[in-house]
């Protein structure tokens, strides 16, 4: 006999013990909250009252109806009210009332100072705010005495506010015909002194001192401007405010002083930077410019002993960027008074190489960094200035696409742009040098590996730029142009050959791009004369075409595959028309190119350059479609012409995809001939693209039984169906709808013959709306003649009866989808 009960009592169990232990779950959730309030509070509150007892162990002996929840457990009463948790701490309190107290006790003075008070005069204010401030600046020692240091800080606020107001009354009171910035220059220092000795007598306080540093900013920026200095004076004001600045921000040790003193010396040290790079900038004559380089070179030096005694290395530098920057401004604004305007750059970049050479120093090294960050700034911007000049020089040459096989000029740049003589190469030469020497001499230093090899591309980049620029601007003749850009692209081709096979691949990339650069200038200068057009192609295509043969990596070789291919473009182009051959007879000439391609890349089927080789060579045959646009029976046969060499190229297993573009080219070229004869019937620009691809639905369906009638049949008969459709609606005659519609009757015959989804609904649809479109005109008059309620009572009628037959007519609907799902 099995002791266990039926399984109902036993899910009624279950429930029973499942919403015990949740209410005992919540009994002790409550407690826990009450505990941890009374912890948060530290206050003593009325204990909870006991909880209900858990129920007793063991089986049940009367659990609860079966659908009927369990009881809750009674909720355990609120404890006695801890008070919300307080939402600002007294310290904060205390600061804001302090400062609002100091804020409301300053705007007070002010306004009894500036406006006035009943009756009083401005004498008799500055007793009052004379003793006011005295007492202001006494209170906060007694304040400190009773441990009120907060208010203690907010009182001597308040009197070093007032202190100001002091000079300012004493200057109305006593002399209100003094020089403003003069007696400004007096007061700054003045309050400076006693704030200093305010903050040293009371160090507790930390607003004194560096409200003292803010003060010494004035005196002698506003003693210069007193004494009516010149823009020179001002700035060794500043400086030497800043000097000030910087020695108090390193030897003092009090962290405020040294912020204030840091901040304030960064803020005048960029002011008085930016002035006298002007006054640099600005001046006419040598003797000018050394004075304003010394003021630079003076703040070069406080920035360097910042640098060397500063113990943070970011900042270290930063003040050495600052010193370096500094004296290279300084060496170039002289040089630049000195020599030609357009050699500016090249006098600023020799500055830059100098200052490199304390990379090599015994320096810190966050001191060696800081410089040679600063003598990077002249490299660029020799960089930036040079660099465009020298792709101008290659993209000027664009412009003998307008003047092609017009004879030899005079000058290489008739119209184009103008050199700045032989500055511009020679900057971009000593770029070279600096970027390949920087490149040899970190280039054993695993740190700065990156920066070695970034060096090391930019130097064979920079010395192409400068060769190129040569002849525009040495001005060379014709032929020495021609030659020059030739000879770079041949050398840089060979140079990026042998760096390829000598694994140095960025190497190789750089020198590859600048071959090519150099070799499509070459070949836009050719086209002066027909003799130089063909030389140049040639010696271009050849070095093209051998860089690819040696080269092993497969990107860079699809590349020169690409850009020869151009190149014998350009050449099939070039024959036909230096024998005044028309455009579209040219276009004939070069299908010789995607010929050649596609033959090349069955050989080559193996290895990734085939890809990239028959995409130039259609290319080539887009160029040949366009050259062959404006005479149509041209551009029928360029077409088909194209289409063969696409379908013999699909022929390969592996290129089976190319039949699709083959049959586009054979259509388009059957259009292109049917719009010359002035054939306006859509059947005869369908009909050729409907029987082949309906034979090669038949084929595929011979081959593969399970494919569907939609991706054999369907687009077939569509080409045709639809333009017919669209004809036939707007043909007046009767033959074509008559057509159409024998068409369509029998493709819905054979589809459902041969249970064909395609065919069927193809030819079904298009059987009905033509039928539609020939009875229209006969309902039209049908419906003139009956009376007009008639139309609305066979509507209803209609309705009534779908609405009788409605399931019926769900039934036959599921059957004829079920038909039509097992066709193929």
């Amino acid at each position: 006999m099995s002791t266990f009960p039926p399984p109902a009592e036993e899910l009624r169990i279950l429930d029973h013990e499942l919403g015990q232990l949740e209410a005992r779950r919540t009994q002790l959730l409550t407690r826990r909250a009450w505990l941890v309030s009374v912890l948060a509070q530290q206050q003593p509150a009325r204990p909870p009252l006991p909880a209900r007892p858990p129920a007793p162990a063991g089986p049940p002996t009367a659990p609860p109806p079966p659908g009927t929840a369990p009881r809750p457990a009674a909720a355990a009463p609120q404890a006695w009210g801890p008070r919300p948790h307080a939402e600002s701490s007294p310290p904060s309190v205390q600061n804001v009332l302090l400062v609002l107290g100091g804020l409301l006790l300053t705007v007070a003075a002010l306004a009894f100072t500036l406006v006035s008070w009943g009756s009083m005069g401005i004498g008799g204010r500055s007793v009052v705010l004379g003793a006011v401030t005295l007492a202001a600046l006494g209170v906060p020692v007694l304040l400190q005495r009773r441990g009120l240091a907060a208010t203690a800080e907010a009182v001597a606020a308040l009197g070093l506010v007032l202190t100001v107001l002091d000079a300012y009354a004493l200057h109305r009171v006593a002399v209100p015909d003094a020089d403003g910035a003069a007696y400004t220059a007096v007061a700054s220092a003045v309050l400076a002194a006693v704030w200093t000795g305010y903050g040293l007598l009371l160090p507790k306080l930390h607003a004194p001192l560096p409200a003292a540093v803010v003060a010494a900013q004035l005196p002698l920026f506003f003693g210069a401007i007193a004494a009516e200095a010149d823009a020179h004076a001002l700035t060794v004001a500043l400086l030497a405010t800043v000097a000030a600045d910087t020695a108090l921000a390193l030897l003092v040790k009090r962290m405020p002083v040294r912020c204030t003193a840091g901040g304030a010396a960064a803020l005048l040290g960029v002011s008085a930077l930016a002035t006298a790079t002007t006054l640099t900038w600005t001046a006419s004559d040598p003797a000018e410019a050394a004075r304003a380089g010394v003021l630079l070179l003076f703040a070069a030096a406080i920035a360097l002993g910042a640098a060397l005694r500063t113990p943070h290395a970011r900042l270290s530098t930063a003040c050495a960027a600052v010193a370096g920057l500094a004296t290279v401004l300084a060496a170039g604004g002289f040089l630049r008074t000195a020599v030609p305007e357009e050699w500016t750059a090249l006098a600023h970049l020799a500055c830059g190489i100098a200052l490199l050479t304390a990379v090599r120093s015994k320096l810190p090294q966050a001191v060696r960094r800081g410089l040679a960050g600063a003598a990077a700034a002249p490299l660029a911007v020799a960089l930036l200035w040079a660099v465009p000049a020298a792709l101008l020089s290659v993209a000027g040459l664009a412009t003998w696409t307008e003047r092609t096989w017009t004879g030899t000029p005079a000058r290489v740049y008739p119209d184009g742009p103008t050199a700045d003589g032989a500055a511009v190469p020679v900057t971009l030469l000593a770029l070279a040098a600096t970027a390949w020497a920087a490149h040899r001499l970190t280039r054993a230093d695993d740190a700065r590996r990156a920066w070695s090899t970034t060096a090391a591309c930019a130097a064979p980049a920079l010395l192409w730029s400068a060769l190129s620029t040569l002849p525009l601007a040495l001005g060379l003749p014709y032929a020495a142009a021609l030659g020059t850009h030739t000879v770079l692209a041949v050398a840089s081709l060979a140079a990026a050959t042998a760096l390829a096979r000598a694994a140095r691949p960025r190497l190789a990339w750089v020198l590859l791009a600048c071959g090519l650069a150099s070799a499509a200038g070459a070949a836009l200068l050719s086209l002066a004369t027909e003799p130089a057009t063909f030389a140049v192609l040639g010696v271009v295509l050849a070095g093209c075409a051998a860089a690819a043969v040696l080269h092993a990596d497969d990107t860079r070789r699809s590349v020169l595959a690409c850009v020869a291919t151009l190149w014998a473009t350009g050449l099939s182009v070039a024959a036909p028309a230096a024998l005044g051959l028309p455009p579209h007879r040219v276009a004939l000439a070069v299908l010789v190119v995607p010929v050649a391609t596609a033959l090349l890349a069955a050989r080559l089927r193996a290895l990734h350059v085939a890809v990239p080789l028959e995409i130039s060579g259609a290319g080539a045959a887009g160029l040949a479609v366009v050259l062959s646009g404006r005479h149509t029976p041209s551009l029928a046969l360029t077409l088909a012409l194209a289409g063969v060499i696409a379908a013999a190229t699909a022929l390969r297993p592996d290129r089976r995809p190319v039949s699709y573009a083959a049959g586009a080219l054979f259509a388009a070229a059957c259009w292109v001939r049917l719009a010359a004869w002035d054939v306006t019937a859509p059947e005869p620009y369908t009909l050729p693209v409907t029987v082949p691809a309906l034979a090669l639905g038949f084929l595929r369906r011979r081959r593969a039984p399970e494919a569907s009638s939609w991706t054999a049949y369907g687009p077939g008969l569509a080409a045709t169906l639809l333009p017919s459709l669209i004809a036939a609606w707007s043909d007046p005659h009767w033959l074509r709808p008559l057509l159409l519609g024998l068409a369509a009757l029998t493709l819905t015959l054979l589809g459902a013959h041969h249970r064909l989804q395609a065919p069927l609904v193809l030819g079904g649809t298009v059987l009905a709306l033509v039928a539609a479109h020939e009875l229209a005109p006969y309902v039209v008059q049908v419906v003139g003649a009956l009376p007009r309620w008639l139309p609305p009572a066979l509507a209803g009628l209609l309705l009534l009866a779908v609405g009788a037959t409605y399931e019926q007519r769900l039934r036959d609907a599921r059957r004829l989808r079920d038909v039509l799902g097992r066709m193929h």
